[in-house]
This record gives structure tokens, C-alpha cells and sequence, in this order.
């Protein structure tokens, strides 16, 4: 299994970016897709998710201005991020978990996309 985060980059204030996380290996439509990140010092955060019927849940500080989506007929997700502020640097992951009974369960990590955004 493999997801590979690509997208990231150095941005100014205020831009967007568009992350995308291609997997391979898997049938993304079984899974609930995520994007984490990690600042310098931090613990890492789920940042947003969407699961199978594509529903969405984002962290309060990226309502409005994230958005994730899903295509899984090129088992891909994307995280599309506008008015990115410097509080948004940090190392992007993308995330793919299957829960199928509290013993079986299929979490998968991508190799991280840096996002860096500048004053």
C-alpha cells in the first residue's frame, strides 16, 4: 500500500494551495481518507477528514478556508487550502483508515507534503 502526498510548497500569505494523496494498493472508496499535520514542536493533528459518502469534518481552525474531497475512481483525495496563514506551516499527511471490527484494522500513512507559508 502506498499513498503519496504531493502539492506542498512555499506560499505567502493569504495563497492557496491544492495537496493531493494518490494511493495505490487499496480500494480508497472502503476507506475513510484524513489529512494530518505536524508543525515544528508539535504533535501532530488531524486536520480534515472524509469518510466513504464523503462527509466531511474539518478542525475549528480551518473551517472556511480548507476543503477536502475525494475521487475514488483515481484513488485520489485532495485538500484544497486557501487564505493560508503562517500558523498553517507545518508537514501535511494523508491518512487512510479502515475499521472493520475492533481487532482488524487497516491504518495507512503517506510520507508527508511540506507546506511552508510566509509573513
Amino acid at each position: 500500500v502506498q499513498l503519496q502526498a504531493s502539492g506542498g510548497g512555499l506560499v505567502q500569505a493569504g495563497g492557496s494551495l491544492r495537496l493531493s494523496c494518490a494511493a495505490s494498493g487499496i480500494i480508497l472508496s472502503n476507506y475513510v481518507m484524513a489529512w494530518y499535520r505536524q508543525a515544528p514542536g508539535k504533535e501532530r493533528e488531524a486536520v480534515a477528514t472524509i469518510t466513504s459518502n464523503s462527509n466531511t469534518n474539518y478542525t475549528d481552525s480551518v473551517k472556511g478556508r480548507f476543503t477536502i474531497s475525494r475521487d475514488n475512481a483515481k484513488s485520489t483525495v485532495f485538500l484544497q487550502m486557501n487564505s493560508l496563514k503562517p500558523e498553517d506551516t507545518a508537514v501535511y499527511y494523508c491518512n487512510a483508515l479502515r475499521v472493520l471490527t475492533a481487532r482488524t484494522i487497516f491504518d495507512f500513512w503517506g510520507q508527508g507534503t511540506l507546506v511552508t507559508v510566509s509573513s
